[in-house]
């Protein structure tokens, strides 16, 4: 989907929006004396996109100016006197990219594929991505020789004529100093106070005109939902400015989320009365619904575009009350959570003894063994590629998918194409953005991708008039959770421990103390029990030349009949996943017309 576009007419910059983005508000143009900046999404919070688009033209504007970036989700383009600049902001929600050949940008653009036409495709890119779902946001590559991807975080300086100048990874802007509680606030710990005030100032900067949350009866969705309730009974807002968006499961064990979520809409509604709950029927929803639309369909390979039907089906009922913000209880779990990679800490500071008695404390919390939390939070950091070299040598003889990890190749990829097009390097890689230096800052890094998976949200932004958001990947609340200790976070058998202290006095109780949702393991066996055959019949059927020279194709079809069967784990299914996408989005990229809608140009250089 291309939201803006910048080329170059007679050695002159033109900068073009798209017109329907930009009368939903999704993309914001600002002009001044210094320039002309085109941001899709937002700068600093929603319903002050236009004051965030000024200050970001302002603040990047004077030159040698090198501010920090401003907080919010947003892709950004500005046209100065003497400079161009290229921006996203550290959480990458929204893409952009540009087509460079010898030092030099030819064009920039929210969308690849409008770049890239009938470009080579970039086989590295490819290996990339099969590496694990956190692959695409955080690499340059593109699945298009040529075609650059700005990072999360990146300011891309060009000449005015488009000639590269600098590219800079520059951090976010500290977060504001929280204000004082009030008088009659919660009695709160020192730790569950500051993510209280943090989680709802990250929620303030989301509420939009009409402000939709998700509600899944759990911790983390009803806490966002309910500190969006207050904001808007303490006057942010008109009551009934709020959705409360929710899929109700009729039968089978899903079905077993509905108490919890009758608990979570009676507690919200009273605080906000007037706000209203929007249930949607998903019963007859199934993974792999459509799978050729949702994963053939956008710019780049989308690993989770299994999952998509349920969104949609969510995202398609938010539409229609004219929603402008979703948001959602994505990455709690990590953010909020104790940082287990603290253990990782312990044991390369030689504080071994208390290593080994925190560790035997969360894997009695855990209901794991020692070896487990052991191995996968002090020694895979440390030695993942051994790690899953062993495991691929124990297992040879197994199943296609048993023992399939993080970062082994997975066996229907050609070993040939793997080596010729950097596989072992990928992996490297990825480990080492996954694990880093200290693993337990790392984290908070690979939770952003790992937690929020958001390629539907912008595919479907246009049609739905918003972008999801989450308030817990804030990057106020993240630097909150950094600074909490580990022995502040950390109690056996209570995960977001801290969290629910903060949420105490709003959570139902019954919500507040529950440890365990019901996955939805019943929505993938069911998408594979219903399409699995149709599945393998597009593994088969495959023309693009690409998907014969990668993958085993009849390895990968084996694989699909196992799964139907249970055999394998959540991240062997993961690869699978990824590689069926990948083979439709091939299949489906000469098919796909390029027509996105007409675009309206804002300003042309000088």
């Amino acid at each position: 989907m291309e939201a803006l576009r910048l080329e170059w007419a007679g050695g002159a910059p033109k900068l073009w929006a798209a017109g329907a983005m930009a009368q939903q508000g999704l993309v914001t143009t600002v002009s001044s004396r210094a320039g002309t900046a085109v941001v899709v999404g937002w700068v600093g919070s929603v319903k002050g996109r236009v004051a965030g688009a000024r200050g970001l033209l302002d603040d990047f504007s004077r030159p040698g100016a090198a501010p920090r970036l401003p907080t919010g989700d947003y892709a950004a383009v500005l046209v100065c006197r003497d400079r161009i600049l290229l921006m996203r902001d550290e959480h990458a929600r929204i893409p952009l990219f540009f087509k460079e050949s010898g030092g030099c940008v030819s064009a920039v653009s929210t969308s690849a594929r409008r770049l890239g036409g009938a470009a080579e495709l970039e086989r590295r890119y490819f290996c990339r991505y099969l590496t694990g779902n956190m692959a695409q946001p955080h690499s340059e590559l593109t699945p298009f020789v040529g075609v650059h991807r700005i990072l999360g975080g990146e300011v891309v300086e060009l000449s005015i004529t488009g000639q590269i100048r600098g590219r800079v990874l520059r951090r976010a802007c500290q977060a504001h100093d929280p204000p004082e509680p009030a008088a009659d606030g919660p009695r709160l710990s020192g730790a569950a106070m500051d993510l209280r005030l943090a989680l709802e100032n990250a929620v303030g900067r989301r509420m939009g005109r009409m402000t939709a949350c998700h509600v899944s009866g759990g911790t983390d969705s009803t806490s966002i939902a309910l500190l969006a309730a207050r904001l808007l009974a303490a006057g942010q807002g008109q009551p009934g400015d709020l959705v409360l968006l929710a899929g109700r499961f009729g039968g089978g064990e899903l079905a077993g989320e509905q108490p919890y979520l009758d608990e979570a809409m009676e507690e919200i509604r009273r605080h906000a009365p007037a706000a209203r709950p929007v249930i949607v029927d998903v019963d007859d929803v199934a993974d792999f619904d459509d799978f050729q639309h949702h994963a053939g369909d956008p710019d780049e390979p989308h690993a989770h575009a299994f999952r998509a039907p349920f969104w949609s089906r969510l995202h398609a009922a938010a539409a229609e009350l004219d929603c402008d913000t979703l948001m959602t209880g994505c990455g709690a779990d990590p953010i909020a959570d104790a940082n287990p990679f603290h253990l990782h800490r312990l044991a390369r500071t030689g504080q071994l003894r208390q290593m080994t008695k925190q560790a035997r404390a969360w894997a009695a919390g855990s209901e794991r063994g020692l070896r487990d939390v052991v191995c996968a939070y002090v020694v895979q950091p440390a030695l993942p590629l051994a790690a899953e070299r062993i495991t691929a040598l124990v297992c040879r003889r197994g199943t296609v998918l048993g023992g399939l990890g993080n970062f082994a190749r997975p066996r229907w990829l050609r070993s040939g194409f793997a080596r010729a097009h950097g596989y072992r390097e990928a992996s490297i890689e990825e480990s080492r953005f996954v694990f880093g230096h200290k693993p337990e800052q790392s984290l908070y890094d690979a939770a952003n991708y790992l937690a929020a998976p958001d390629p539907l949200s912008w595919r479907r932004a246009r049609q739905d008039g918003f972008f999801l958001s989450h308030p817990f990947l804030d990057s106020e609340v993240i630097a909150t959770m950094r600074r909490l200790p580990a022995g502040t976070t950390f109690r056996p058998g209570r995960p977001k421990a801290v969290l629910r202290e903060a949420m105490a006095d709003l959570l139902p109780s019954r919500i507040c103390s529950r440890a365990v949702k019901i996955p939805f393991n019943q929505l993938f066996a069911r998408g594979l029990r219903t399409h699995g055959d149709e599945l393998i019949d597009l593994c088969r059927s495959a023309r693009h030349p690409l998907v014969a020279e990668m993958f085993d194709v009849e390895t990968l079809c084996r694989a699909v009949r196992e799964a139907q069967l249970g055999i394998g784990d959540s991240y062997s299914w993961d690869r699978m996943n990824s590689s069926l996408a990948l083979v439709v989005w091939l299949e489906q990229l000469d098919q796909r017309s390029r027509a996105h809608g007409a675009a309206a140009p804002v300003i042309a250089g000088s």
